[in-house]
């Protein structure tokens, strides 16, 4: 028996990277686990994983967090197969692209606000009946170092992950009367997104692990789904409202961040 073991957790983006380090952790603890993920295939392959290497109930759901629609269908589905909600995780990452503020388009800050701020944000509101019904449930919302720091180039990604700081603490408040706790990590990790935006920027891999306090840039099962499945658990039922930076001390004195932005538009 593990500390989520009659759990329901949904996983945003839980197909790749940090999504994928904590849906298994997750599972690893017992917990039961919709994987939420827009690319179809590599969501089946991972509940598959789930239930082969940790015997536990999972299943996944094609879901594109940027449509309304989709966010209610995933909270639906979770509790017509398993009964429940009990953990939400709003991890999902929609891409972007590098480019300076002047440069970006109302495509892109739609975008960008729709999959960092909007989907998260109609998650929530369409799992707290449930979770406000069985008097208890756990939010995690991964935000960003990016927009703590106001990184360069991604205005779009860093304003959407900082106004979803603002709503988590703001339900937070209104929900704890309900045992409903939300709380964000800010992690560095060798995620999906990471790995994207090194391949596109070769030139910021070798700083990128020198930048960091402890060397190294996280890994998303071993350094970062500990902590969610901490804060997903009865341990952190009196927290709420917290910003946890699990990024190897990044946040304390800043993560230098400088990439090349062309004074020009990008071409795509």
């Amino acid at each position: 028996m593990g500390r989520l073991s009659e759990r329901v957790a949904i996983v945003t983006g839980g197909g790749d990277g940090i999504g994928r380090g904590m849906s298994r952790r997750f599972a690893r603890e017992g917990a039961t686990v919709l994987i939420a993920e827009i690319d179809e295939d590599r969501g089946k392959a991972v509940a598959g994983e789930l239930r082969d290497e940790f015997g536990v109930e999972a299943d996944s759901i094609r879901t594109d967090v940027a449509v309304k629609a989709d966010n209610e269908a995933m909270v639906a589905a979770a509790k017509d197969r398993f009964g429940s909600v009990d953990i939400l995780v709003n991890n999902a990452w929609g891409g972007g692209m590098l480019s300076r503020v002047e440069h970006k388009t109302d495509e892109l800050m739609s975008h960008g606000w729709h999959v960092g701020f909007l989907g998260p944000f109609w998650a929530m509101q369409s799992a707290f009946p449930i979770m406000k019904e069985q008097g208890r449930g756990n939010v995690i919302n991964i935000c960003s170092l990016n927009g703590v720091n106001a990184h360069m180039g991604t205005v779009e990604y860093n304003s959407a992950k900082e106004a979803l700081r603002g709503a988590t603490r703001t339900a937070a408040r209104e929900w704890a009367p309900y045992g409903i706790v939300l709380n964000i990590i800010c992690p560095a990790a060798k995620s999906a997104a990471f790995h994207r935006v090194m391949a596109e920027h070769p030139e910021l891999i070798a700083s990128a692990d020198a930048a960091n306090p402890m060397g190294r840039i996280g890994d998303p099962e071993d350094d970062i789904a500990p902590v969610a499945a901490f804060l997903a658990s009865d341990d952190a039922r009196y927290l709420t409202g917290n910003t946890l930076f699990v990024d190897g001390g990044s946040h304390i004195n800043g993560s230098a961040w400088a990439p090349e932005l062309p004074d020009e538009p990008p071409s795509a």
